[in-house]
Formats: structure tokens, C-alpha cells, sequence
């Protein structure tokens, strides 16, 4: 009876409640009928429909968690699987330039030795010649 008018079971059994309760109970009494029998079956038939109905809605709440599951799984590997690819090709590009600049750097770099070589030579000439000219005005 609390259940069906939604209200907590000890507002039913509170004083002055209470007895308006067992008298409506006696005015529904018909003579011939047991309710006390037909009381549980019926309680029986709204737990079983009830437990089918619960049944139902943990289906359908687990199917729509899965596709939930789905959807964000794809749209998680979705645009981060393609930025990752776009992320790939540029590193790739910028890696490429990098590399050819490195060797270019190297070639120049070679160039400058062979030219710091060649001013060395010309500066060991140049102080052997120094010397040489030093000495001959000396020995005059």
C-alpha cells in the first residue's frame, strides 16, 4: 500500500494513520473472496514482470554502452590517428631538409679546411720567404 501511493512504508503505520488504513482494508473485504491468497500470486506475477522488465533495460543499457564505447573509441582513433599521419609526413619533410642541410654544411665545411690549409701553406711560405729576405738583408 505504501508503494502504490509512493510514500514510506512508516507513514502507513504511524498513529492515526494506522487505523485508517485497517478500515478501509475491512471495507474492501468482500465475503466469499480469500485475498489472502490472491494477495501473493499477484505479488508474484508484478515481481516476475518486474524482474523482466529489469532485464530488458540491462540489455538495452548494455548495448547502448557498447555503441557508446564505439563511437568514442572512433572518434578518439579517428582525427588523432590522421593528425598523427599528417605529424609523421612533416617530421619526415622537416627531417629530409634538415639532412640535406647538414650535408651542405659538411661540404662547406671540408671547403673551409682545404682553404685553411692552403693559407696555412701560404703563411709558412710567406714567413720562409720573410726569414729568407731577413737574412740576406742582414748578411749584406
Amino acid at each position: 500500500m505504501a508503494r502504490s501511493a509512493r510514500v514510506s512504508t512508516w507513514l502507513v503505520y504511524a498513529p492515526g494513520v494506522r487505523e485508517h488504513v485497517e478500515a478501509a482494508r475491512r471495507r474492501q473485504t468482500v465475503p466469499g473472496i480469500d485475498t489472502s491468497s490472491t494477495t501473493p500470486l499477484a505479488t508474484r506475477t508484478d515481481l516476475a514482470l518486474a524482474r523482466e522488465e529489469i532485464m530488458r533495460l540491462r540489455a538495452d543499457r548494455d548495448k547502448l554502452q557498447q555503441r557508446l564505447r564505439l563511437q568514442l573509441g572512433a572518434e578518439i582513433e579517428g582525427p588523432q590517428r590522421a593528425e598523427l599521419i599528417a605529424r609523421v609526413s612533416e617530421l619526415e619533410a622537416v627531417n629530409r631538409r634538415l639532412v640535406a642541410e647538414r650535408e651542405a654544411r659538411n661540404s662547406d665545411g671540408r671547403g673551409a679546411e682545404l682553404r685553411v690549409r692552403e693559407l696555412e701553406d701560404e703563411l709558412a711560405a710567406a714567413r720562409e720567404s720573410l726569414r729568407r729576405m731577413i737574412r740576406s738583408e742582414n748578411s749584406r
